[in-house]
């Protein structure tokens, strides 16, 4: 059976928000701090690399965001459109 547009079986990657990958990133970390010595050595290296990105990933988040709520603080801007009117009646 195939898959519909936009099903989560699409294999596409999974859109966290900041706070998610800042949750996943403690997570990992908590993981790897709790893995035993006998642990394999590819699992432990899968996991510090995806700390390796998540914490790129952060690093780069404040950057991205900076220059687009630079444009919004603008306050002389006139509003978009004028405030609706009453019909009159007379």
């Amino acid at each position: 059976m195939r898959a519909f547009h936009g099903q989560m079986s699409d294999n596409q990657p999974i859109r966290r928000s900041l706070a998610e990958k800042q949750k996943q990133l403690r997570d990992l970390r908590e993981t790897l701090a709790n893995m035993k010595s006998h642990t394999a050595a590819s699992l432990r290296e899968s996991v510090q690399k995806r700390i390796r990105q998540l914490e790129a990933e952060l690093a780069a988040a404040p950057a991205m965001k900076a220059p687009a709520a630079r444009g919004r603080d603008t306050g002389d801007r006139a509003p978009s459109r004028s405030p609706r009117r009453r019909p009159e009646r007379g």
